[in-house]
C-alpha cells in the first residue's frame, strides 16, 4: 500500500485551538503509522487577515504537541501554480467571469429563500454577451471567476463516514477568483493537493460539501484525486464549536496555563472515538487510527477533563521523559534530580509546581512552626548522616517515645516545618533529599 500523504492546513489568522489539534493529530499519527509524509500548509490566500506571527504560533503549537512537519509550504509562494490552473480551467470553459455585487447577490438569495427555494446561483453570467461583459467593465465593475460545476451526483467513499454523495444541483457555481484577482480556499487547495501528491484528505466534517466541488476541480485539471475523510468536530461544554478568532481553546493558552501536551492530544483525538480517554506517556501511544470507527456525533470537549488529565499524565512520565525541562527548571539531570522527580511527580497537578518543591529541597524556604519546643526536641534526636529511606521513620519512632506525640499531632508540625506545606510527597523520601543542615534550620524556624 502507499505510504501516505497527509495535509494540515490551516490559514494563519489566529492561533489553533483544541479542534484544529484534532485535525493535526489525525494527520499526523496517520502519517506516522504508515510511514508516510505530513505536511504543514500554511493557507495565508487572505492578505488582509493572514499574519507572520500566527504562522509562527502555529508551528510553535504543532512542535509543543510533538508534530514535526516534513515539509512545510505557504500558498503566497504558490501563486504561479494557480495561475497556470486558472488558464487551464478557461481554455476548458469551465471558469466563466460573473459581475454581480455582493448585495446583488445576497438580494436574490433572499428572495429565492422567500419562495422555499434553495439559494443556489442562477448562473445568469454565462448569457452575458461580449458587449455585456464589455459595458459592465466600462461602469468599474471587475469580475469574479465562477467554476462551472456539472450536473449530477458526485460520490466518494469517506474514510469516516462511508459512501458520502452529493448533488451538484443543490450548490452554486464557487467563486475561486475574487475581483482583485486574488484566490479563495478552493481552487489553490485542489492545485496544492495535486502538486504535493497528498494521499489522504482528513478534516473536519464541516467540509463534506466542499468535497463535491473539489473532486469536480480535479477531474478538470485532469489529476486524481485523493481519499477524503471528514471526523466529527469537537465542541465545548454547550455545545458550540471553537473559533480561531474568539482564541477560546487555544494551544498556546492551554500550553501558557498548564495543560500537559499529552493530555491536551490524548483529549483531542479520543474524545468522540471508540477508545476510553487515558493519560499516555507518548504521542504513538495514540494509534493505530482508525477512521472508520470515529463517532458521528458532535465530540464534546471538557475542559476540567484536561486538568484531571494533566495530572494524570504528569504522574506517569518516566524521568527520560521530563529531563530537558526539569534541567531547565534547575534540576540537576543526576541521580538526585530522578530521586526528586520520582518522589514529587505524584504530587503535581501542574508541572511547574515542581519549582515549590525544588525550592523545598534545594533552595531558601521559611518554616512555619507550630509548636517551637516540640520541634526542638525533635532536632535533638534528628540522627546524623547519611540518611536513607528509613531514616524518617527512625527519626519519629525516636520523636513519639520522646515527647508521647503520635498520628497528626507528631507528624504535621514536622512537614510544615520541613516544608512549609500542610500537604506534599512521602517525608520518608524528600527528607535525605532536603538534608540535615537544611532540616535542622528549619527545626529551628530559620530560613534554610
Amino acid at each position: 500500500m502507499l505510504a501516505p500523504t497527509v495535509r494540515f492546513a490551516p490559514s494563519p489568522t489566529g492561533r489553533i485551538h483544541i479542534g484544529n489539534a484534532r485535525t493535526a493529530l489525525l494527520n499526523a499519527l496517520l502519517a506516522r503509522q504508515g510511514g508516510g509524509r505530513f505536511v504543514l500548509r500554511f493557507d495565508d490566500t487572505d492578505r488582509e487577515r493572514s499574519r507572520e506571527e500566527y504562522a509562527v504560533s502555529i508551528e510553535a503549537d504543532l512542535a509543543w504537541l510533538g508534530i514535526v512537519p516534513d515539509l512545510v509550504v505557504r500558498q503566497s509562494d504558490r501563486v504561479a501554480l494557480y495561475d497556470a490552473a486558472v488558464a487551464r480551467l478557461k481554455a476548458a470553459g469551465r471558469l466563466y467571469p460573473a459581475y454581480e455585487t455582493a448585495d446583488e447577490l445576497d438580494r436574490r438569495r433572499k428572495r429565492l429563500q422567500t419562495r422555499g427555494l434553495p439559494p443556489v446561483y442562477d448562473r445568469a453570467a454565462l448569457d452575458l454577451s461580449e458587449a455585456d461583459r464589455a459595458r459592465l467593465e466600462a461602469e468599474g465593475r471587475r469580475p469574479h471567476w465562477r467554476f462551472r460545476l456539472e450536473p449530477g451526483t458526485v460520490s466518494w467513499s469517506d474514510l469516516v463516514r462511508g459512501d458520502s454523495a452529493i448533488d451538484c444541483a443543490s450548490l452554486s457555481d464557487p467563486v475561486l477568483v475574487r475581483e482583485d484577482g486574488s484566490y479563495l480556499y478552493t481552487l489553490p487547495s485542489v492545485v496544492d493537493d495535486i502538486d504535493l501528491r497528498i494521499t489522504d484528505v482528513v478534516r473536519g466534517e464541516d467540509h463534506v460539501t466542499n468535497t463535491a466541488v473539489q473532486l469536480q476541480l480535479f477531474a478538470a485539471l485532469g489529476a486524481p484525486a485523493p481519499r477524503f475523510g471528514h471526523h466529527n468536530l469537537l465542541v465545548n461544554a454547550s455545545g458550540e464549536g471553537f473559533s480561531k478568532r474568539s482564541g477560546a481553546m487555544s494551544l498556546t493558552g492551554l500550553r501558557e496555563a498548564g495543560a500537559e501536551a499529552l493530555a491536551v492530544a490524548a483529549l483531542a483525538v479520543l474524545t468522540g472515538s471508540a477508545t476510553a480517554i487515558h493519560p499516555i506517556a507518548t504521542l504513538d501511544a495514540l494509534g493505530p487510527v482508525e477512521l472508520g470507527r470515529l463517532s458521528r456525533a458532535p465530540a464534546r470537549f471538557d475542559e476540567a477533563e484536561l486538568w484531571g488529565l494533566t495530572a494524570k499524565t504528569l504522574h506517569g512520565l518516566p524521568f527520560a521523559a521530563v529531563r530537558e525541562r526539569l534541567a531547565a527548571r534547575g534540576v540537576p539531570m543526576d541521580a538526585t534530580g530522578e530521586d526528586f522527580w520520582r518522589i514529587v511527580q505524584g504530587n503535581l497537578a501542574r508541572f511547574d509546581e515542581v519549582d515549590l518543591w525544588w525550592s523545598v529541597v534545594a533552595g531558601v524556604i521559611t518554616p512555619v512552626s507550630e509548636d517551637a519546643e516540640f520541634l526542638a526536641a525533635a532536632a535533638r534526636l534528628l540522627p546524623p548522616e547519611p540518611w536513607t529511606a528509613e531514616t524518617w521513620a527512625q527519626w519519629t519512632a525516636l520523636a513519639k517515645t520522646e515527647t508521647g506525640r503520635k498520628g497528626r499531632a507528631l507528624f504535621h508540625p514536622l512537614r510544615l516545618a520541613l516544608t512549609g506545606r500542610d500537604t506534599g510527597p512521602e517525608l520518608a523520601a524528600l527528607l535525605p533529599l532536603i538534608g540535615r543542615a537544611k532540616a535542622l534550620a528549619r527545626l529551628a524556624g530559620q530560613p534554610g
